[in-house]
């Protein structure tokens, strides 16, 4: 069984045990669990896929939460040749890392 979940404005394909990174989200301390309302596909090992529109109602995924961590480094350069402008910035996206438990339809 997998699902389509939408978060954050990117579309991830997940299975049960499946360890994915989400964005970060404003969470109390004491939370470990998160819920994934924003289902739009529901595919069973026999069943049709049960499509959204624009997702499907009832549906829910739970996801343990692992850990939060950031992601390496990327170099942003800004550069325009033969006028000596040269800017250079970096940035390191933070994430969370959860672990799917259920799929419910």
């Amino acid at each position: 069984m997998y699902a389509i979940i939408e978060d954050s404005g990117t579309q991830i394909k997940v299975s049960e045990g499946d360890e994915i990174k989400v964005a970060i989200r404003d969470l109390p301390e004491d939370v470990a669990t998160v819920v994934f309302d924003k289902v739009l596909l529901v595919k069973g090992d026999d069943a049709e896929a049960n499509v959204g529109a624009p997702y499907v109602s009832g549906a829910k995924v739970t996801a343990d939460i692992l850990e939060q961590d950031r992601t390496k480094k990327i170099r942003v350069v800004k550069f325009k040749r033969r006028k000596g402008y040269l800017r250079r910035k970096g940035h390191r996206q933070d994430y969370l890392k959860v672990k799917v438990t259920s799929i419910d339809s």
